[in-house]
């Protein structure tokens, strides 16, 4: 302990010339008993700026301004004035006393009273009011905003320092400060600075940003920083029921269903801003839900939020964030008009959340100016850009941003644009930043070539053994709008070569018109899919799963040729046509995809060659990308899917087989329930007109592997149904561990239960039952078939595992009644 209390000193000392007269204090709220006082409120005296102790009863608080007394106060206990004899006081221990009144001793530990409680009432006024403050009072409103985004690496220390991978890079580490929320040391890794106009309607219910500039340096200015930095840009509404960070719903401490989750302490009143205010304090009630700690102030008349400081639990169930740290402002504009003016969030991402953890700060500044209400723009203004395309916004000068910034930088970000341009030539740095390039994107790049992806190198199945890939694209930068790719792979059983080669092309990108061409011939698993691909290099993990239950030697030797083009006229919606020649023929000699060629049911061909035609409408509304390239990345947030298949089989066309007309819909539809959680819904309907063999019937996908894949059965082995006629329906709900968190002993285990249930109907027709000579014996789910699973997440916080049971079809020899699958992932 008294080491860190000397390196902690050692940094102010070191760094002092970069910080002006500051007050700071850390420590720990016990009582009488030496047990921490979770949930403290500590002020520095005379001031409204302060902070609430953690779970543990630890605390930090810093302000630019000199006090000389720290004020800690709890229900329940005696308040207490704590005098600091230095600006600068680590480690401290404040021990609270119980208070006794006259007539009787009222302590309030843990939970507080839901009756004759003064902070409910006034919180029931602020649900009241809530639709009537801020911008929802005008029918029209614009602002200017600025956002300024920083990742800084924290809890440096000198023993990191000092680390050998940073020989040749110590000069970073001049650049180390501390933050005024956690009270560690941090060091600026990379910037953004954003600037928009934002506009929007109450009464249309549409808002539009509209981005001026953009400035950013540091460690990458890549897809996946970008991606992470959209995530941190998630809008929220604090007066909302429930707030969205990283995925997780979190209860608003202003919600109508606070009161079941929080505990609310009225504690003081005062003047803010000429305006008099109530101070409250509230806390969660419960460890390990999705719950904040903190303290707002709010207007005695229009119960509008003044300001608001809240910080998640530590023992929330989310992983690889150890603290979500919030401060809001509000203006008044007039006697009853309180505006957002400044919003900053802070998140540290790491590992685990031991005190003592490295890990990185994510934080984000957004300042607003500028209100206009009330003027009325057309409909037609408010339709979101299909791909905004605007170089100019990122190529503004030096002297527009220090014109236009709302704040000026502070010496740290100012040095960290030119440090962090001198560590990109360093050798080492660019060696180590190379290595966790790869590990993101799964590719090697070499110039203008990458080779990858790395993860799809080794594969397993009972044709090809193992099977090795090698494979590589073009790339001169996440917004090309061409891109070449290719791979090719060797089966050591089969002792064949396979390849498959891609091309596309965005010829307009206002409307993103993308031209594709492409060939693949390889080994697949085509019973693991239900909706109909012309994806040439894509390849379901079925096809060559290292693990598998039961013989997977139902495959399938394909050559597919196809062309296609593609246009997005309304922004998520996407019209696709296109056309397609393929083979098929069995890959193994115990499977077959025979077929009677002729009227009389006496002649076979064991060849399938089809062309086909088809249109795709796609559209998924909220999908959020990055990016505005022929290739984009998608956002880390749910969106509904919606999307139409209809294929035309021409016979005689390129000496092809079959006549047949075939119409697929699937719909996906994310819906998340607040603190319970979210559920998935995902329907497939589809039917085949005409008559067509094994190799173009409709497979229920079954899933022989130990793995959990999307929209297959657990239960079901391949091609154990088929149809040309079928409907399934799938739903699974992940509680975010909700359930299992009121359970003490699995409390800390931070679980997360899933439950799921899945069903399929299907049909065969005569004439299709008339020309198999496969040997396999058709079977359609006319009875339909379903099957239930129990499942259990975030174990060791990357591994998932289900339990799933048959719900029917029991008796069928060679099948799974029951199985178990499993799934890695990182998820927060």
């Amino acid at each position: 302990m008294l080491k860190k209390i000397s390196f902690s000193i050692v940094f102010f000392l070191l760094f002092s010339s970069f910080v002006f007269s500051q007050t700071k204090v850390s420590g720990v709220v016990i009582d009488k008993k030496n047990q921490p006082v979770s949930y403290a409120n500590i002020v520095f005296k005379g001031s409204n700026e302060g902070t609430v102790s953690d779970e543990n009863g630890k605390f930090y608080l810093e302000s630019t301004k000199n006090y000389t007394t720290l004020v800690v106060a709890f229900v329940g206990f005696t308040t207490k004035d704590v005098d600091l004899e230095k600006l600068v006081t680590y480690n401290m221990k404040v021990v609270l006393n119980e208070e006794e009144m006259l007539q009787e001793v009222v302590i309030y530990k843990g939970k507080t009273s839901k009756k004759n409680n003064p902070a409910l009432d006034i919180l029931r006024k602020i649900w009241e009011r809530k639709r009537k403050n801020g911008l929802r009072m005008f029918d029209q409103y614009q602002y200017e905003k600025y956002e300024k985004v920083e990742f800084d690496l924290n809890t440096i220390d000198s023993a990191f320092m000092k680390q050998k991978i940073f020989k040749g890079m110590e000069f970073v580490f001049n650049k180390v400060d501390t933050s005024k929320v956690t009270g560690k040391t941090y060091l600026p890794i990379f910037i953004n600075e954003s600037m928009y106009d934002v506009y929007g309607d109450n009464k249309l219910k549409k808002e539009k940003s509209i981005i001026k500039a953009n400035k950013n340096s540091g460690l990458g200015n890549g897809d996946g920083v970008n991606t992470f930095i959209k995530d941190l840009y998630n809008d929220y509404n604090i007066y909302n029921n429930h707030l969205t960070f990283f995925d997780k719903s979190f209860t608003s401490p202003l919600s109508t269903t606070g009161i079941d989750v929080y505990n609310y302490v009225l504690r003081d009143s005062s003047f803010i801003d000429n305006k008099w205010c109530y101070n409250i304090v509230f806390y969660p009630r419960r460890k390990n839900e999705l719950t904040f700690k903190g303290d707002f102030w709010v207007n005695d008349s229009t119960y509008a939020i003044k300001t608001i400081n809240m910080a998640v639990s530590k023992s929330a169930n989310i992983n690889w964030v150890k603290d979500i740290y919030i401060e809001q402002e509000f203006e008044v504009v007039n006697d009853s008009v309180f505006l957002l003016t400044r919003d900053y969030m802070m998140s540290d991402f790491a590992i685990n959340k031991k005190e003592e953890s490295k890990g990185v700060y994510g934080k984000r500044t957004t300042l607003v100016r500028n209100h206009k209400f009330n003027e009325v723009k057309p409909d037609k203004f408010y339709k979101e850009e299909v791909n905004f395309i605007d170089n100019a916004v990122y190529t503004k000068s030096d002297e527009y941003w220090e014109e236009n910034r709302f704040e000026k930088l502070n010496k740290d970000e100012i040095g960290v644009y030119k440090m962090l341009d001198t560590l990109k030539t360093v050798k080492k740095f660019k060696q180590m930043y190379n290595l966790v390039t790869i590990l993101g994107s799964g590719y090697i790049q070499k110039g203008n070539i990458d080779f990858g992806p790395i993860f799809s190198t080794f594969g397993y199945n009972v044709v090809e053994g193992i099977r090795v890939r090698v494979g590589g694209r073009t790339y001169f930068g996440p917004n090309d709008k061409w891109r070449f790719q290719g791979y090719t792979a060797y089966g050591f059983d089969d002792n064949k070569f396979k390849y498959g080669l891609s091309g596309k092309w965005m010829v307009d990108s206002k409307r993103r018109i993308i031209v594709e061409a492409g060939n693949r011939r390889d080994v697949e698993q085509i019973g693991a899919s239900l909706t109909t691909t012309n994806d040439v290099l894509g390849r379901s993990f079925a096809s060559s799963a290292l693990f598998a239950s039961g013989n997977n030697g139902k495959l399938t030797n394909i050559n597919l040729t196809m062309a296609s083009v593609e246009i997005e006229p309304i922004k998520n919606l996407i019209f696709k046509t296109g056309f397609s020649y393929r083979t098929l023929e069995s890959a193994s000699p115990t499977f077959s995809l025979d077929y009677y060629s002729d009227d009389t049911y006496t002649t076979t061909k064991s060849e399938v060659k089809q062309s086909e035609v088809n249109l795709q409408v796609e559209y998924t509304p909220g999908r959020k990308t990055v990016g505005y390239g022929v290739e984009r990345l998608n956002v880390d947030s749910p969106y509904s899917r919606f999307f139409v298949n209809y294929s035309q089989g021409f016979k005689g066309l390129i000496d092809s087989d079959f006549d047949y007309s075939k119409l697929q819909l699937y719909y996906k539809q994310p819906i998340t329930i607040g603190p319970l959680g979210r559920t998935n819904l995902t329907m497939e309907l589809g039917k085949t007109f005409g008559q067509v063999p094994l190799g173009l019937m409709s497979v229920i996908p079954g899933n022989q592997t130990y793995f959990i894949i999307g929209n297959t059965f657990n239960n079901l082995n391949f091609y154990e149904f088929v149809s040309d006629e079928y409907a399934t329906l799938q739903w699974d709900h992940n509680f975010q561990g909700r359930l299992l968190s009121r359970i003490p002993l699995m409390r800390k285990l931070n679980w997360r239960e899933i439950i799921g249930v899945r069903g399929v109907y299907g049909s065969i027709s005569n004439e299709n039952q008339l020309i198999n000579a496969s040997g396999l014996v058709y079977k359609a789910p006319k009875q339909p078939y379903w099957e239930y699973s129990v499942g259990i997440g975030n174990i060791f916080k990357v591994f998932r595992i289900d339990a799933s049971w048959r719900g029917n079809y029991r008796d069928i020899p060679g099948t799974n009644n029951f199985t178990i699958k499993g799934e890695f992932g990182f998820y927060f």
